[in-house]
């Protein structure tokens, strides 16, 4: 057998057609599996889940809360509904940050952000400019914004609109 024969070809890269015709919920599910699982397995490395850093962010005056007053379970996982994914456990998530003194609960159950809690949140803000960059790695802004932009209204295409006059 020569060279030429046992050297496997290339796949021809899919015409612009072909790729317009795949089905967007596959691809979207590839990506935000595999994004996800890149996005948490960074945040491991610095003995994070991505819930747990939710929660910080979430308790921070300097991040996502508004005042950082100490918030219920229940208000996290509601302020966190659009990201939250199933299997994640708030509650459980919030008992080992309690255990290493990251999290703090207030008598009534409510939880607080304490000093080491705070430098944990910030250990794992000084990674995100790297892990963007690899996940953007070869896409321009102007490509990602075009990408955004589709899924948005593909996203507007499949939600219910209010009936007239609600």
């Amino acid at each position: 057998m020569s060279a030429e024969t046992s050297t496997p070809t290339a796949a021809a890269e899919p015409t612009d057609t072909e790729l317009a015709a795949q089905p967007v919920g596959y691809w979207t599910g590839l990506a935000h599996r595999d994004v996800i699982a890149y996005i948490r397995s960074r945040q491991a490395e610095l003995g994070l889940t991505q819930p747990q850093f939710w929660l910080l962010r979430n308790l921070s005056p300097d991040d996502l809360s508004p005042d950082g007053a100490p918030r219920t379970l229940a208000d996290l996982a509601d302020a966190m509904v659009d990201y939250l994914l199933p299997g994640d456990d708030l509650a459980a998530e919030s008992d080992v940050l309690v255990e290493r003194g990251w999290l703090s609960r207030t008598p009534d159950g409510a939880l607080s952000l304490e000093p080491e809690g705070e430098a944990a949140r910030l250990r794992v803000k000084e990674i995100a400019p790297s892990v963007r960059a690899h996940i953007h790695e070869g896409i321009s802004d102007a490509d990602y914004a075009t990408t955004v932009r589709v899924l948005q209204r593909m996203i507007a295409n499949v939600t219910p609109k209010p009936a007239n006059g609600a």
